[in-house]
């Protein structure tokens, strides 16, 4: 990219299926010349029309080698975009504000494997891109694997032509059960409290109205309701169908002392899920993903429609910060 920013190679990146010869996923953009902070989001502003291309074509661009050690600086870098900052209402996550539009990501523990899925696709308000930034990289392990979702759409519509055409037609239920305070030993352990902003059972039901979520009071806390919602979408942009859901993520995923995975997701008339098509679904996502090993101040730009993440378990420690944009 002109004098400020190259384009690099790694061993782990793949070709962009139907994108043409050259089109790698992801992106990766290192400095061509010497940097400080200042220039550097200065040069962000200037060349948001290039990255953004990248973007359009590889679906994720990792910003590697560039002047970002804090928190405070990513949330600079992320500033200098311009997006609109999209709050985390409804997701499942817990998390942490760090500092200005900047979160912890996924706080579950270590060992835990977080699978496939679209950032809060199980709710109708989902952000357009998300932002993820290295800033303790990890001893060991810790990936945010990648995958592009019209090529996971394309092999399972071959696959299983009729388990998809049920999927498009019906769409998909999921269903969560939430203690009041954050689990942080859970991948799903955001407590109601934080999953609506609020501390009133009140304020949290037009919330979850806004949704189009039901919620289901308990003694100990509230079961959430969504859907029928759609689990894949027609990317306008590109012209393809994509399969965007938290399908895998949530019956493979979800489970804690209050929720059992199975019954965390269903087809919209609310008959099961075929659990061999969904274990082969997990293993397609494996199969077509790239993991980048993470790098001190690596930041990657994820298109949300075009792209799944996960996390491998890692060896302490590590710290990913993430921002969430519409």
């Amino acid at each position: 990219m002109r004098d400020v920013f190259v384009e690099i190679r790694s061993p782990h990146q793949k070709p962009v299926p139907s994108a043409g010869a050259g089109v790698p996923f992801p992106a990766i953009v290192s400095p061509a010349i010497e940097l400080d902070f200042r220039r550097f989001r200065e040069s962000l502003r200037e060349e948001k029309p290039r990255l953004e291309s990248l973007l359009r074509s590889s679906g994720a661009v990792v910003l590697r080698g560039f002047p970002v050690s804090t928190a405070t600086e990513f949330d600079g870098a992320v500033e200098a975009f311009g997006y609109e900052e999209l709050p985390y209402v409804g997701g499942a996550a817990p998390r942490t504000n760090v500092v200005g539009r900047v979160f912890t990501a996924n706080e579950s523990p270590p060992d835990q494997k977080i699978p496939f899925h679209h950032e809060m696709a199980q709710v109708p308000e989902y952000p357009s891109k998300l932002f993820f930034y290295c800033e303790v990289e990890p001893q060991k392990g810790g990936e945010t694997p990648i995958v592009l979702s019209h090529v996971i759409y394309e092999r399972m519509k071959e696959k299983y032509p009729e388990f998809v055409e049920k999927l498009e037609r019906k769409g998909l239920i999921y269903t969560r059960i939430l203690g009041a305070g954050d689990d942080p030993s859970s991948p799903i352990g955001r407590g109601w409290q934080s999953t609506f902003l609020t501390k009133d059972k009140i304020t949290a039901e037009e919330r979850a109205a806004r949704l189009g979520m039901k919620l289901e009071w308990m003694e100990d806390g509230v079961k959430t309701i969504m859907g029928p919602i759609p689990a894949v979408k027609y990317d306008e942009s590109r012209g393809r169908k994509i399969w965007f859901n938290s399908m895998v993520a949530a019956y493979t995923g979800w489970k804690d002392v209050r929720n059992d995975p199975v019954k965390a997701v269903t087809f919209g008339d609310g008959t099961p899920l075929p659990a061999e098509i969904i274990e082969d679904c997990l293993k397609i996502l494996e199969e077509e993903s790239v993991a980048i090993p993470w790098q001190k101040g690596d930041i990657m730009l994820i298109d949300n429609l075009a792209v799944l993440h996960s996390r491998r378990s890692f060896n302490p420690p590590r710290r990913i910060l993430a921002s969430l944009c519409r």
